[in-house]
């Protein structure tokens, strides 16, 4: 069985990014929760973890410009198939967080919640969430003013404040109608 879940759709910049985990049989990983319920650096520790117990795990991405041109819905379905093309292993059930199977392929269920109720979800959480963040920390280097190392492409006041005082930068989404609003 594997879990499945996504971050980043609620951002302005970056990738969203979608984790999918296949878990072993047994009990759940000690400390294992949702990503949001953690604190970075708990999440960070909890990765190695996850990596370690899972018989399988990757994240797969759909960049800024893919969710531009292709609506979130298309860009969250194409990070899916990207992280499932990566595995090793073909769980043969698949857990997917909320209402709406953006998978699309062999047997899943949903789980409203599932990201809380799901051992296999919560670990796809957090593997999608660190990868993500490390991926905006980075970026931050090349694009400091947005202060992508600490709002990860998220809302923010000062992520607000540089947008109207720069526009956006070539990780944004630019199509989003907050941020034609913001800048055009």
């Amino acid at each position: 069985m594997a879990g499945v879940d996504e971050v980043g759709r609620g951002a302005w910049a970056g990738p969203v990014s979608v984790g999918v985990v296949v878990v072993p049989k047994g009990p759940a990983l000690r400390g294992l929760r949702e990503s949001k319920l953690l604190h970075e650096p708990e999440r960070e520790a909890l990765f190695e973890r996850v990596a370690q117990w899972s018989l399988d795990w990757a994240v797969g991405h759909a960049s800024n410009e893919e969710c531009d041109a292709l609506g979130m819905s298309a860009a969250l379905q194409q990070a899916a198939r990207r992280a499932l093309a990566q595995l090793d292993l073909r769980p043969d059930c698949v857990l997917v967080d909320g209402q709406w199977d953006f998978l699309g392929v062999g047997r899943t269920e949903t789980i409203v919640g599932g990201d809380r109720r799901s051992a296999a979800i919560a670990a796809a959480s957090v593997m999608a969430k660190v990868t993500r963040d490390r991926m905006m920390r980075d970026s931050a280097f090349e694009f400091p003013w947005y202060g992508f190392d600490l709002n990860k492409g998220y809302p923010a006041p000062t992520h607000m404040a540089a947008l109207r005082w720069l526009g956006p930068s070539t990780l944004h989404r630019t199509t989003w109608r907050f941020i034609e609003r913001l800048t055009g």
